[in-house]
């Protein structure tokens, strides 16, 4: 077991940190929110604290899952910031989805100081949070990723390392860029059946089952048919994700044709109000691009 902090309980971050408390470990959060941090702390136990530095000190690994660059920089530097309360020897676990570049600064930060930082962003939703069946994709050294990955296994279904520091962020990119693509062709199925006079749930029961089965059609079909976005991966981040992966893209001269495309498409479903709904949104902007 562990001595564990666990900085941000959003969404994600709050189940991931239970699950760490019911294995065993010895956790203590910090949240923005005070009060969440209360919260989680009345249901799980452990401890809080007031700032990223007191949740870091004397921990042996700490762990971050916020929302974007500014907000990973935010609780890992400055006098209040995780990395000040770190020592040597300790590991820093990073499991936002950000860029490549913020993930290359903070690991030259803590190496400066003798500390190993590992990304480890995450796939699965808040479902997968809640169940403990998450996939996580990491970039670090060896020797830290096989220290840390024990410690992971208390929320994950699999945990693997991809390669050095940036890996992590750079295969959670491939993972977006997927999804993007599987979501759009979904929708397009769901809409044209629609319009073909099919009845919606019984074609996904038969294609289910064949060549077109995905995460995806499994998981959100269902509400897709009912017009149900109130949950969910909301459409404004995986926005942030998907220009995360097309900045890179264009560095790296990796075409991305489609996610460009589903990016835009996204746009839109945001100008009609739903950059909170869920990410399978996108079948209610053919709904209303659809002839009646």
């Amino acid at each position: 077991m562990a001595k564990v902090a666990f900085i941000g309980l959003g969404v994600m971050g709050y189940p991931m940190a239970g699950h760490l408390a019911a294995a065993g470990h010895d956790v203590t959060v910090y949240n923005r929110t005070g009060e969440k941090a209360e919260r989680w702390v009345t249901e799980h136990g452990g401890a809080r604290a007031a700032t990223p530095r007191g949740a870091a000190e004397g921990a042996e690994v700490v762990m971050a899952c916020v929302g974007n660059d500014d907000d990973l920089r935010a609780v890992c530097l400055g006098d209040d910031g995780a990395f000040a309360g770190m020592g040597a020897g300790t590991i820093f676990v990073d499991h936002t989805t950000v860029s490549k570049k913020v993930t290359d600064e903070l690991c030259a930060t803590a190496a400066a100081q003798g500390v190993d930082f590992v990304d480890a962003p995450v796939s699965g939703g808040q479902a997968g949070a809640e169940n403990g069946r998450l996939s996580v994709m990491c970039g670090g050294l060896e020797a830290a990723f096989a220290r840390v990955e024990p410690v992971i296994a208390a929320y994950a279904a699999t945990c693997r390392r991809l390669g050095p520091s940036g890996a992590g962020q750079l295969a959670k990119m491939c993972n977006q860029i997927a999804i993007a693509g599987l979501v759009q062709g979904l929708s397009e199925a769901l809409n044209f059946a629609d319009r073909a006079g099919l009845d919606g749930a019984a074609l996904v029961e038969v294609i289910s089952k064949g060549a077109a089965g995905s995460w995806q059609m499994e998981n959100r079909s269902a509400t897709m048919l009912a017009d149900e976005f109130d949950f969910g991966f909301a459409v404004e981040w995986m926005r942030k994700d998907l220009g995360i992966c097309l900045d890179t893209g264009d560095e790296i001269g990796a075409a991305l044709p489609v996610t460009a495309l589903v990016d835009q498409f996204y746009k839109d479903v945001q100008a009609m109000g739903g950059g909170r709904w869920d990410t399978s949104s996108l079948i209610r902007r053919l709904r209303a691009l659809s002839p009646e």
